[in-house]
C-alpha cells in the first residue's frame, strides 16, 4: 500500500504547495546571505576602526549574550578570524541558493508551472498580431 502512495500522481495544489516551499527555501537563502553580507561590513568597519587604536587600549566585546573585555590586540584576530568564516559560510550559502535555484526550474519544467505575467505576456505576443482599431472618430462638420 506504501507503493500506491509513492506512485500517485500529485495534484495541482500540492504541485503548487511544494513549488512554494522551494521557492521559500530560496528566499530564506538570500535573507540569510543578505544579513551575513551586513555582519560582514560591521566587521569591517569595527576592524578599521580598532586599527587605528592603542593595542593596549581595552575595550569590550559581545560574544553571544555575553560582554567580554579584552585589549585591542586580542580582539583584531577574532574579528578577522570571523570575518573569514563569514565569508567561507556565504559562499557556502550561495551555492546552496544556487542549486535551490536550479530545482525550482526544473520543477517549473516538469509540471509545466508559469506566472501569471508570463501567461499575460504570451496573450499579449498572441494579441499584437492582430491589426488594433486605433479608436479615431471622424465626424462631419455643421
Amino acid at each position: 500500500m506504501a507503493s500506491v502512495s509513492k506512485t500517485k500522481k500529485l495534484n495541482k495544489q500540492e504541485i503548487l504547495i511544494h513549488f512554494e516551499q522551494l521557492r521559500m527555501q530560496q528566499k530564506t537563502y538570500a535573507q540569510k546571505i543578505s544579513e551575513l553580507k551586513m555582519e560582514i561590513r560591521e566587521h569591517e568597519l569595527v576592524l578599521k576602526t580598532l586599527q587605528e587604536v592603542d593595542p593596549e587600549r581595552r575595550c569590550y566585546r559581545m560574544v553571544g549574550t555575553v560582554t567580554v573585555e579584552r585589549t585591542v590586540k586580542d580582539v583584531i584576530p577574532a574579528l578577522a578570524h570571523n570575518c573569514v568564516k563569514l565569508n567561507e559560510l556565504i559562499k557556502s550559502l550561495e551555492k546552496q541558493l544556487e542549486q535551490k535555484g536550479k530545482e525550482i526550474n526544473e520543477y517549473r519544467e516538469k509540471y509545466d508551472i508559469q506566472f501569471r505575467n508570463e501567461r499575460d505576456e504570451g496573450k499579449e505576443e498572441k494579441t499584437a498580431e492582430k491589426p488594433k482599431s486605433t479608436g479615431v472618430l471622424v465626424g462631419g462638420s455643421n
